[in-house]
């Protein structure tokens, strides 16, 4: 049994099944649904009511209403269902819909023919709430009635909707809805097609079943085109919406565009203009703006709005100001607030080569006095962040306040971010908060990033990098480059850092190829540092060089230090660019180069010209150079004025330089009191070579008394900055108990050859000696020879003078030419490594040789 048989076999006490919780009829209404004997009406009546039609159809209303009113004054039924159309319609009265309500309750006391039409008409006024209060299960029992009466299938199809979406006190009821839709669809009823073709579409209240969705459609389509073809332009425009990109048959350009056109030949103007659009999205843009015009000048406002919009910044094409200027303004001039705030934005954004801004901002306000929303959002951004004008955050705020009002996402988003900054307003994180948030739920993809940021950083906002991760993400997703390039940025160097490195680089990498400078510069930084990626300072120069290109302000900067790096790397050249853009620490490196002859021929003017330049720009590292240099030539006042600068900028270098100065008084009046002060400050300061020379002078009482628990404090200290030198010099007094410190031959042993195992060319002399003199450790000549061989090749002085003493005295030649003996033995270092050691091992073997090499005095050089 179909539902329809199954709801007129009812009686009006019962519910069809699935459908007994919806709330009875309310006891005021019973009697509209009473069953019981039908008022009468009898031929004459009849007769006097079509008579009435016939004059409503011939305009003659008031004598219509005469007639109505003396069958109401003689209770005839049908003559309130028909008055209550008039005032329902507006026809021949005032429309007044609770006239009409008021009319159709008045036929539905007894059971009539019009009974049925009735409730449908009163179901109607109930569902839309007009003219009454709306009540849906009044509608609902109203439209079951119309049902019942079998009228036709517009009870049922109103009946379904109701049930397909549900309503207050009526719970939704896919299946039934689904058989009333079905019964209306079967007999052609074109709202039937249409809501099952969207029902079984995707989304749908149904099941999505794809091939019932268009077999529904096409059945809708044709209905469609039968009333088309008889000049409908309702049904050609519906049409053309069944074949858009979001219509249910598909995106067809083709069949949307002929129907567009159909209803713009049968007279439809609004047809026209959008047939003009239509070709503007498909890519006929000469087509579209020759339709677009056709209907501006017959007067269409809304074409002109478009013409001139699409003139202003054409997707081919070039733009055309001038005459998108005259269609705007043809549009203000009827009427159009719209094409003020098109031609005002153009005007202020130098749109389509248009650049006026007091013109503009006049435009933009004229629109704002009317409260349109677009303009009082875009005037809210001109007064806070426009450079061109003098910033006026708090009539920026009053603006964008009225544009969140209005309802315009863009001025919430604005809004919100001026609460988090407190601009224009005291800050506010929480109202900030609510309206990104706001703003973020409307699509608003700034909205989304902005808000992501603040709890990424949480400074503004509580730090929650999960909530800001999933809101950058959104907004990358949404075509915020922006937000895609700061997502990558907190993958790559945090607070999102634990995620693969490689997608973030992906990230970086699309959205600078879409042109976000922000975004090569990130990328030339991960190439300079190697994060996420090789290092590779090339790759590093190219993104950067493209950055700079985009004219990103921070792209100079970055790149003048890779080429800083560059130079490090021996790129001299490099080096010379990033030090002649003005990078005070290339200025350093190379004015070092010119001094040491590193990379670059040795050239102590130039050393000193970008040495100075550096100190200039408030280098500290060029001070403490420069003072260094002329202290080496003899200009001590100029060299301790430039540590002096050095130190008050907070180089550790310079501090640990003037305190051995002062303390030994070198190169300046001895003063044991400043330069302890210089040292403690450098040592502290974390430089391990001030640490060791104060443990030195409290080790060997140079400037200060001897302390055995300060000197070794500070050469533990030195050592455990990282300072070899100092761990053999703490290993060696504690070996032989030199100085302040007391004798450990244990521990001093372990210093010192931990010490040589890293290659300290002191640790290996000493050992080399002690195992030759047999007197601290046990002697082995063998160990001895080679520590002692391992420093000399290293350099160490010392060692080679032990060695080339050891030669002299071997051949008895103790009081020969040392020289001569330092030059044998270079050329004993230069030849092969095995035969060397052996050459100088065997020498070793003999007694008085071994005497002499540890005879050396090494009071300073091990």
């Amino acid at each position: 049994m179909t539902f329809v048989a199954l709801l007129t076999g009812c009686a009006m006490t019962q519910e069809p099944p699935g459908m007994d919780h919806v709330r009875a009829v309310p006891a005021e209404y019973a009697g509209w649904f009473d069953s019981g004997t039908e008022a009468g009406v009898d031929g004459n009546d009849w007769a006097a009511i079509n008579h009435s039609q016939s004059l409503i159809e011939q305009g003659r209303y008031d004598e219509a209403i005469n007639h109505l009113d003396a069958l109401m004054a003689r209770d005839i039924l049908p003559a309130y269902y028909e008055m209550g159309k008039l005032y329902e319609r507006g026809e021949g009265v005032e429309e007044d819909p609770a006239k009409a309500a008021s009319y159709y309750g008045k036929a539905l006391e007894l059971p009539s023919s019009v009974r049925g039409n009735t409730s449908l008409n009163l179901a109607r006024l109930y569902q839309e709430g007009r003219g009454v209060e709306r009540n849906d299960v009044l509608a609902y029992h109203l439209l079951r009635q119309a049902v019942d009466a079998n009228l036709n299938r517009g009870a049922e199809v109103r009946l379904a909707r109701l049930l397909s979406e549900g309503g207050d006190g009526v719970p939704a009821d896919p299946e039934l809805a689904r058989e009333l839709y079905a019964e209306a669809a079967e007999e052609g009823e074109e709202r039937a097609l249409h809501a099952l073709s969207e029902a079984y579409a995707p989304g749908g209240w149904l099941k999505e079943d794809p091939a019932r969705a268009m077999d529904y459609a096409q059945r809708y389509a044709e209905v469609l085109e039968a009333r088309a073809r008889e000049g409908d332009t309702g049904a050609m425009l519906q049409l053309a919406s069944l074949h858009a990109s979001d219509g249910q048959l598909g995106d067809q350009p083709d069949q949307r565009l002929h129907w567009l056109r159909q209803a713009a030949d049968a007279g439809d103007q609004d047809a026209l203009a959008q047939a003009g659009r239509a070709m503007l999205e498909t890519g006929d843009f000469n087509q579209g703006v020759e339709l677009l015009e056709e209907s501006a000048r017959r007067g269409d406002r809304d074409a002109m709005v478009h013409l001139g919009s699409a003139l202003l910044e054409p997707e081919t094409g070039r733009p055309e100001p001038v005459r998108a200027e005259r269609w705007l303004r043809e549009a203000i001039e009827s009427g159009s607030v719209d094409a003020q705030v098109i031609l005002g934005r153009a005007l202020v954004e130098g749109q389509g080569v248009l650049n006026d801004l007091p013109r503009g901002m006049g435009l933009l306000e004229r629109a704002a006095e009317q409260n349109h929303p677009l303009a009082l959002a875009q005037l809210g951004s001109l007064y806070l962040d426009d450079e061109r004008l003098a910033s006026q955050p708090y009539i920026a705020i009053d603006y964008l306040e009225r544009g969140h009002e209005a309802g315009h996402p863009w001025a919430t988003q604005q809004l919100g971010a001026a609460y988090l900054e407190g601009r224009g307003v005291p800050a506010d994180g929480h109202r900030g908060e609510e309206l990104l948030r706001n703003a973020a739920d409307q699509g608003q993809a700034g909205a989304m990033r902005l808000l992501g940021v603040a709890y990424l950083e949480g400074e503004t906002l509580p730090f929650h990098p999960s909530r800001g991760e999933e809101l950058l993400q959104a907004a990358a997703q949404s075509g915020d480059t922006t937000a895609l390039t700061q997502l990558g940025e907190a993958y790559l160097e945090g607070p999102l850092d634990g995620q693969d490195p490689r997608r973030a680089v992906e990230m970086l990498m699309e959205a600078a190829n879409q042109g976000d400078g922000y975004a090569m510069v990130v990328l030339g930084r991960a190439y300079r540092h190697g994060n996420g990626v090789e290092p590779d300072l090339d790759q590093a120069t190219l993104w950067l060089t493209r950055a700079q290109e985009t004219g990103h302000e921070s792209a100079d900067d970055a790149l003048t230090y890779v080429q800083r790096d560059r130079g490090a790397q021996g790129d001299i050249n490099a080096l010379i660019s990033a030090a002649e853009d003005g990078h005070p620490g290339a200025m350093a490196d190379l004015g070092r180069a010119y001094l040491n002859g590193q990379g670059i021929g040795q050239d102590r003017e130039q050393a000193r010209y970008w040495l100075e330049r550096a100190h200039g720009e408030g280098h500290a590292g060029a001070a403490a150079s420069l003072g260094r240099m002329y202290m080496d030539d003899g200009n001590m006042s100029a060299g301790i004025d430039y540590l002096e600068a050095a130190v008050a900028r907070g180089h550790g270098g310079a501090q640990g330089d003037l305190g051995e100065a002062y303390l030994l008084g070198e190169h300046v009046e001895q003063d044991v009191e400043r330069g302890l002060e210089y040292l403690t400050n450098s040592a502290n300061s974390g430089n391990p070579h001030s640490a060791h020379l104060l443990g030195q002078a409290y080790l060997q009482g140079e400037g200060v008394e001897q302390n055995s628990e300060e000197a070794e404090r500070w050469l533990e200290q030195a050592s455990d900055g990282g300072s070899l030198a100092a761990s053999a010099s703490l290993g060696r007094a504690k070996l032989r108990g030199e100085g302040a410190i007391a004798q450990d031959i244990e521990r001093g042993y372990e210093l010192l050859d931990e010490a040589a195992g890293q290659g300290d060319t002191g640790a290996q002399a000493t050992l080399g000696r002690e195992y030759l003199r047999g007197e601290i450790l046990e002697e082995d000549r063998q160990k001895g020879a080679d520590y002692l061989v391992e420093a000399a090749s290293a350099g160490h002085s010392s060692a080679r003078l032990a060695l080339a003493e050891a030669y002299l005295s071997s051949r008895g030649l103790q009081h020969a030419n040392q020289e001569q003996a330092l030059l044998w033995l270079d050329d004993v270092l230069e030849s092969e490594g095995q035969l060397a050691a052996e050459t100088l091992r065997q020498l070793l073997t003999d007694d008085s040789a071994a005497d002499a090499a540890v005879e050396v005095d090494v009071s300073a050089a091990d």
